[in-house]
Protein backbone atom coordinates (compact mmCIF):
# COMPACT_ATOMS: atom_id res chain seq x y z
CA UNK A 1 0.00 0.00 0.00
CA UNK A 2 3.04 2.47 0.74
CA UNK A 3 4.13 1.83 -2.51
CA UNK A 4 0.91 2.85 -4.15
CA UNK A 5 0.91 5.95 -2.31
CA UNK A 6 4.72 6.76 -3.52
CA UNK A 7 3.58 5.77 -7.06
CA UNK A 8 0.63 8.47 -6.90
CA UNK A 9 2.57 11.15 -5.75
CA UNK A 10 5.83 10.49 -8.59
CA UNK A 11 5.64 11.92 -11.84
CA UNK A 12 6.26 9.93 -14.78
CA UNK A 13 9.88 10.60 -14.71
CA UNK A 14 10.29 9.06 -11.09
CA UNK A 15 10.35 12.90 -9.48
CA UNK A 16 8.48 14.14 -7.08
CA UNK A 17 5.31 16.24 -8.23
CA UNK A 18 5.32 19.83 -6.68
CA UNK A 19 2.28 21.58 -6.08
CA UNK A 20 1.60 25.13 -6.09
CA UNK A 21 0.62 27.17 -2.48
CA UNK A 22 -2.12 29.44 -2.34
CA UNK A 23 0.29 31.67 -1.27
CA UNK A 24 2.52 31.48 -4.56
CA UNK A 25 -0.17 31.49 -7.22
CA UNK A 26 -1.17 34.74 -6.02
CA UNK A 27 1.75 36.48 -5.89
CA UNK A 28 3.07 34.95 -8.99
CA UNK A 29 0.30 34.63 -11.04
CA UNK A 30 -2.70 36.80 -10.05
CA UNK A 31 -0.82 39.89 -8.59
CA UNK A 32 1.01 40.26 -11.67
CA UNK A 33 -2.16 39.70 -14.26
CA UNK A 34 -3.96 42.72 -12.26
CA UNK A 35 -0.87 45.07 -12.14
CA UNK A 36 -0.32 44.77 -15.71
CA UNK A 37 -4.63 45.34 -16.14
CA UNK A 38 -3.91 48.34 -14.19
CA UNK A 39 -1.24 49.64 -16.05
CA UNK A 40 -3.00 49.14 -19.64
CA UNK A 41 -6.13 51.07 -18.05
CA UNK A 42 -3.81 53.88 -17.06
CA UNK A 43 -2.18 54.36 -19.95
CA UNK A 44 -5.17 54.14 -21.78
CA UNK A 45 -6.99 56.50 -19.78
CA UNK A 46 -4.29 58.97 -19.94
CA UNK A 47 -4.26 59.71 -23.59
CA UNK A 48 -0.80 58.26 -23.98
CA UNK A 49 -2.97 55.60 -26.56
CA UNK A 50 -4.69 57.80 -28.66
CA UNK A 51 -1.56 58.24 -31.47
CA UNK A 52 -1.57 54.32 -31.73
CA UNK A 53 -5.31 53.94 -31.71
CA UNK A 54 -5.73 55.97 -34.47
CA UNK A 55 -7.94 59.00 -32.39
CA UNK A 56 -7.83 62.21 -33.14
CA UNK A 57 -6.94 65.09 -30.90
CA UNK A 58 -8.99 68.18 -30.24
CA UNK A 59 -7.36 71.12 -32.22
CA UNK A 60 -6.29 73.57 -29.25
CA UNK A 61 -6.96 76.88 -29.66
CA UNK A 62 -5.04 78.84 -32.75
CA UNK A 63 -3.44 75.35 -33.76
CA UNK A 64 -4.81 74.13 -37.20
CA UNK A 65 -7.54 76.81 -37.18
CA UNK A 66 -7.58 76.82 -41.24
CA UNK A 67 -7.94 73.50 -41.27
CA UNK A 68 -10.27 73.23 -38.96
CA UNK A 69 -12.46 76.06 -40.20
CA UNK A 70 -12.56 74.44 -43.38
CA UNK A 71 -13.60 71.29 -42.11
CA UNK A 72 -16.10 72.18 -39.76
CA UNK A 73 -17.34 75.43 -40.22
CA UNK A 74 -20.10 74.46 -41.84
CA UNK A 75 -21.63 72.22 -38.79
CA UNK A 76 -24.41 73.73 -37.41
CA UNK A 77 -25.13 74.47 -33.60
CA UNK A 78 -21.31 75.29 -33.28
CA UNK A 79 -20.47 78.66 -32.63
CA UNK A 80 -17.07 80.14 -33.48
CA UNK A 81 -15.16 81.39 -30.46
CA UNK A 82 -13.19 84.04 -31.91
CA UNK A 83 -16.18 85.55 -33.32
CA UNK A 84 -17.77 88.99 -31.26
CA UNK A 85 -19.85 88.32 -29.19
CA UNK A 86 -24.00 89.29 -29.68
CA UNK A 87 -25.62 91.09 -27.01
CA UNK A 88 -29.39 91.15 -26.79
CA UNK A 89 -30.88 94.35 -24.69
CA UNK A 90 -34.08 93.13 -22.52
CA UNK A 91 -36.81 96.18 -21.78
CA UNK A 92 -35.85 97.78 -18.38
CA UNK A 93 -38.04 96.11 -16.05
CA UNK A 94 -39.07 98.16 -12.75
CA UNK A 95 -40.86 95.50 -10.10
CA UNK A 96 -41.52 95.94 -5.93
CA UNK A 97 -40.04 93.89 -3.92
CA UNK A 98 -41.24 91.22 -1.29
CA UNK A 99 -41.03 93.22 1.81
CA UNK A 100 -42.72 92.66 5.41
CA UNK A 101 -43.51 95.97 6.39
CA UNK A 102 -45.48 98.76 4.58
CA UNK A 103 -43.11 100.63 3.14
CA UNK A 104 -42.72 99.32 -0.60
CA UNK A 105 -39.34 98.80 -2.33
CA UNK A 106 -38.82 99.05 -6.02
CA UNK A 107 -36.53 97.20 -7.98
CA UNK A 108 -35.54 98.89 -11.65
CA UNK A 109 -32.49 96.83 -13.75
CA UNK A 110 -31.53 97.07 -17.24
CA UNK A 111 -30.55 93.72 -18.11
CA UNK A 112 -28.64 92.56 -21.50
CA UNK A 113 -27.89 88.77 -22.38
CA UNK A 114 -25.21 87.48 -24.57
CA UNK A 115 -26.42 84.78 -27.32
CA UNK A 116 -23.94 82.49 -28.73
CA UNK A 117 -25.18 82.88 -32.83
CA UNK A 118 -26.84 86.00 -34.49
CA UNK A 119 -29.28 83.51 -35.44
CA UNK A 120 -30.68 83.66 -31.69
CA UNK A 121 -31.76 86.73 -31.98
CA UNK A 122 -34.99 86.52 -32.98
CA UNK A 123 -35.73 83.22 -31.27
CA UNK A 124 -35.49 85.33 -28.40
CA UNK A 125 -37.82 88.02 -29.74
CA UNK A 126 -39.87 84.94 -30.50
CA UNK A 127 -40.27 84.12 -26.20
CA UNK A 128 -40.13 87.30 -24.98
CA UNK A 129 -42.86 87.80 -23.23
CA UNK A 130 -42.24 84.24 -21.67
CA UNK A 131 -38.60 85.61 -20.60
CA UNK A 132 -40.31 88.82 -18.98
CA UNK A 133 -43.10 86.75 -17.14
CA UNK A 134 -40.22 84.53 -15.80
CA UNK A 135 -38.02 87.15 -14.56
CA UNK A 136 -41.32 89.49 -12.94
CA UNK A 137 -42.35 86.50 -10.78
CA UNK A 138 -38.65 85.80 -9.57
CA UNK A 139 -37.94 89.27 -8.84
CA UNK A 140 -41.20 89.97 -7.18
CA UNK A 141 -40.52 87.59 -5.09
CA UNK A 142 -37.26 88.74 -3.88
CA UNK A 143 -36.60 91.08 -0.63
CA UNK A 144 -34.15 93.41 -0.06
CA UNK A 145 -31.52 91.02 1.63
CA UNK A 146 -31.68 89.16 -1.05
CA UNK A 147 -29.64 91.35 -3.23
CA UNK A 148 -27.20 92.63 -0.81
CA UNK A 149 -23.75 92.41 -1.08
CA UNK A 150 -21.73 90.44 -4.34
CA UNK A 151 -22.77 87.32 -3.26
CA UNK A 152 -26.59 88.61 -3.74
CA UNK A 153 -25.49 89.69 -7.13
CA UNK A 154 -23.92 86.84 -8.25
CA UNK A 155 -27.28 84.30 -7.09
CA UNK A 156 -29.30 86.67 -8.75
CA UNK A 157 -27.53 86.50 -12.14
CA UNK A 158 -27.30 82.66 -11.62
CA UNK A 159 -30.75 82.43 -11.06
CA UNK A 160 -31.40 84.62 -14.25
CA UNK A 161 -29.50 82.89 -16.13
CA UNK A 162 -31.53 79.54 -15.31
CA UNK A 163 -35.09 80.94 -15.80
CA UNK A 164 -33.68 82.21 -19.21
CA UNK A 165 -32.01 78.86 -20.28
CA UNK A 166 -35.49 77.50 -19.34
CA UNK A 167 -37.74 80.06 -20.93
CA UNK A 168 -35.53 80.01 -24.71
CA UNK A 169 -34.91 76.75 -24.80
CA UNK A 170 -32.95 76.01 -27.98
CA UNK A 171 -30.84 79.21 -27.83
CA UNK A 172 -28.06 79.36 -26.25
CA UNK A 173 -27.57 82.28 -23.78
CA UNK A 174 -24.29 82.60 -22.71
CA UNK A 175 -24.60 85.50 -19.80
CA UNK A 176 -26.76 87.76 -18.19
CA UNK A 177 -25.41 91.15 -18.05
CA UNK A 178 -26.57 94.15 -15.47
CA UNK A 179 -26.37 97.27 -17.43
CA UNK A 180 -28.59 99.23 -14.49
CA UNK A 181 -29.48 97.78 -10.97
CA UNK A 182 -31.22 100.62 -8.89
CA UNK A 183 -32.79 99.60 -5.44
CA UNK A 184 -34.95 102.31 -4.01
Amino acid sequence: MAAETDAGELSTDGLPRKKFSGKKLVLFVVLPLVLLIGAGAGVYFSGLLDGLLGKEKPAEEGEHAAAAEGEHGAEAGKADPHAAPIFYDLPDMLVNLNTGNKRPAFLKIKISIQLSKPEDVGAVEHVLPRIIDNFQVYLRELRLEDLRGSAGMYRLRQELLLRITAAAFPVKVKDVLFKEMLVQ
